[in-house]
């Protein structure tokens, strides 16, 4: 295949990239024409770029595929080694279940703005996979994410000009109210928990705010007890395959935090308990130096939910997810006066405006608390 690059427009900045596709059925010959914006040197890279991409059979045109065709192939060869394995599982039932068989049939470069929306509103109002009952608005906003994220891929590819997800206005839900526990009723979640396997997992999230598959992956080499520090480097994931390990998504993510006391008793107790269980194996003990495992040192099945909310139900505490321990951790710290930033830390966000916006229901209690103080500061120095 051949192909050069023509001026277009006098800025010299504009170039027609034409591409040599073959004749068609009547004997002519067939081409193909893209715009690039930049340096000529740039345009040239770019044509032998797109060259190669046609001779080595991975360019297609975007008149010619489908959304349906186009979707498979992102997953395939996009998101299945660029994201997470269970993101891309979640990934991929957003595809299979919803986005292909509602857009599918659509060609991709003549998929509008308006087939997008119409998608939308159908799924807010039947849009469950067996017709009975409308997708919440939480998760429409996903699908949206998530097509807007392939289209966007399609962009770089050279297969379409623009995107027309960016044009949809996606539906918006309403803020759910965080739910955290107090600091009496997390007392009181760890003494339900006491007898549970689950026991030091929660320890771990209310004492820490680490996320579950944070615990789950820690390891006891991350673990400094003399120096009551531990180190977050993986995370574990649970994918059709079975548990993997995985980095934290962000540099920040990887941190070290300062274990409180009861919590350094507490892993003391527990590695000797494991000590234990691993000579009771012997050979048949899956080493894998996991700090939180089964009985065999195996990974910890995805059951943590179930047996969550099993511990709550019997302490007669209100019910919350596993994750909302780490909302709890952050929340005790903050209404204790520690430093947002000190809190930003420790829950390994990229920057502290996050946190001060997750948290920000417990700001206003803090702004009285600073208007007591400074009242007791002043008190009798005013003039």
């Amino acid at each position: 295949m051949k192909g050069h690059v023509r001026p277009r427009g006098k800025d010299g900045k504009t170039w027609g990239i034409v591409l040599d596709i073959g004749t068609g059925p009547d004997g002519k010959r067939k081409q193909s024409w893209a715009t690039f914006h930049g340096s000529k040197k740039e345009a040239d890279n770019e044509c032998a770029r797109l060259i190669t991409l046609q001779n080595t059979g991975t360019s297609v045109e975007p008149n010619k595929i489908t959304v349906g065709e186009y979707l498979e192939r992102w997953l395939r060869d996009y998101a299945a080694t660029n994201t997470a394995a269970q993101t891309f599982q979640r990934y991929r039932i957003v595809v299979q279940k919803h986005l292909a068989p509602a857009l599918g049939k659509h060609k991709l470069g003549k998929l509008s703005p308006l087939h997008i929306q119409n998608y939308y509103t159908h799924a807010l109002q039947e849009g469950r996979s067996n017709r009975q009952g409308p997708l919440s608005a939480r998760t429409v906003l996903h699908h949206h994410r998530v097509l807007r994220e392939a289209l966007g891929q399609a962009v770089k590819w050279r297969l379409l000009t623009i995107n027309p997800a960016e044009a949809v206005e996606p539906p918006r839900p309403r803020s759910k109210e965080m739910a955290t526990l107090t600091g009496e009723q997390a007392g009181i979640l760890l003494n339900a928990a006491t007898d549970s396997s689950l026991y030091l997992p929660i320890l771990l999230a209310v004492t820490t705010g680490m996320r579950k598959g944070e615990i789950l992956g820690l390891q006891w080499k991350d673990l400094d007890l003399d120096r009551a520090t531990m180190q977050v480097r993986r995370s574990v994931e649970y994918t059709d395959e079975g548990p993997r390990f995985k980095d934290p998504k962000t540099a920040r993510g990887r941190r070290v935090v300062s274990l409180p006391a009861m919590a350094v008793e507490a892993l003391r107790h527990h590695r000797i308990r494991q000590n234990e269980m691993r000579l009771k194996f012997g050979p048949d003990y899956c080493d894998l130096d996991l700090v939180c495992s089964l009985h065999d040192g195996r990974p910890v099945c995805n059951n943590v939910v179930r047996d969550f909310q099993a511990i709550l139900k019997k302490a007669g505490l209100p019910k919350v997810r596993f994750h909302d321990l780490r909302h709890t951790h952050a929340t005790l710290l903050l209404t204790q006066g520690i430093h947002p930033k000190v809190v930003s830390e420790r829950l390994g966000h990229s920057n502290i405006s996050i946190t001060l916006d997750v948290y920000s229901h417990v700001l206003p209690d803090m702004q009285r608390e600073a208007a007591s103080k400074i009242d007791v500061i002043l008190q009798g120095r005013a003039v």
